[in-house]
């Protein structure tokens, strides 16, 4: 089993790096788009729609991911609707563990999730995008290495009896050290990250970092809820597309509204 997700992240982690670098622009929003695609339809399986209603609900995403890419002024709305449901939203859900909430607010959740990530993802530049989703790796690296060796504390027992605040704590850790190394090596942050400029930047990292958790608690929420121990099939020793991409989520809408703002535009 441990063969099978290694050698499964390898390919996907190497197909995705050719993918950023290598296919022209129009084709890696067409692909973003069909992920985000496959974790629609993964969604609205989590949430008991039918075969077909789950197909056409990932189609829509598809197209509503890809045509929102197509927009020659980034729509910082969704990135800020998003951020806004990570933030507010999205911590109210976890409380409500045990009371799921209505099936229709679920589906319509599932746009909110899903299409700000993929857009970001198509909008962020290829380094920047590889950053922040190395952010959101050393993040849960570190909390698993952490928590196996200092946790003792659990953080959410009811979602995710794995996960300890000494994980969390550890990633976090991992997080601020590889933000300052990011900060330190790219020339486009040297000239934005100093002086005072550290402390809303480390901010944003821990932001980033905790946001990555949440990400990950929700779609553990979202599984729990539909009796489900993966959101699908589709990858050998992970699951589906979504528990691959439940941090990153959270994550990537929030990181480009950042960008934005410190670039001033």
């Amino acid at each position: 089993m441990f063969l099978t997700r290694l050698l499964t992240a390898a390919v996907l982690l190497a197909a995705f790096i050719g993918a950023l670098f290598w296919l022209p622009h129009a084709l890696f929003a067409l692909l973003v788009s069909v992920v985000i695609g496959l974790g629609g339809h993964e969604w609205a399986r989590l949430c008991k729609l039918p075969a077909a209603a789950a197909a056409g609900y990932g189609s829509v995403c598809a197209l509503l991911c890809y045509a929102s890419s197509l927009l020659l002024i980034p729509p910082l709305w969704i990135f800020a609707l998003a951020t806004a449901f990570w933030i507010l939203a999205a911590p109210w859900w976890l409380a409500r563990v045990h009371r799921p909430v209505a099936g229709a607010l679920e589906v319509c959740t599932g746009l909110v999730v899903l299409i700000p990530a993929g857009l970001a993802a198509i909008l962020l530049e290829p380094a920047q995008l590889l950053m922040i989703l190395g952010l959101a790796w050393v993040a849960d690296t570190g909390a698993y290495f952490a928590g196996r060796t200092f946790g003792k504390h659990k953080l959410a027992p009811s979602i995710s009896p794995g996960k300890t605040w000494e994980g969390v704590a550890g990633g976090a850790v991992g997080c601020v050290i590889y933000a300052i190394i990011w900060a330190l090596s790219d020339a486009y942050l040297q000239t934005r990250v100093q002086g005072v400029a550290w402390i809303p930047f480390l901010a944003g990292t821990a932001l980033l970092c905790a946001l990555s958790v949440v990400g990950d608690l929700f779609k553990s929420v979202l599984k729990r809820q539909a009796g489900a121990k993966d959101s699908g099939r589709l990858l050998p020793g992970h699951g589906g597309v979504l528990d691959r991409i439940d941090s990153a989520t959270a994550t990537l809408p929030v990181a480009m509204l950042l960008m934005q703002a410190m670039s001033g535009t």
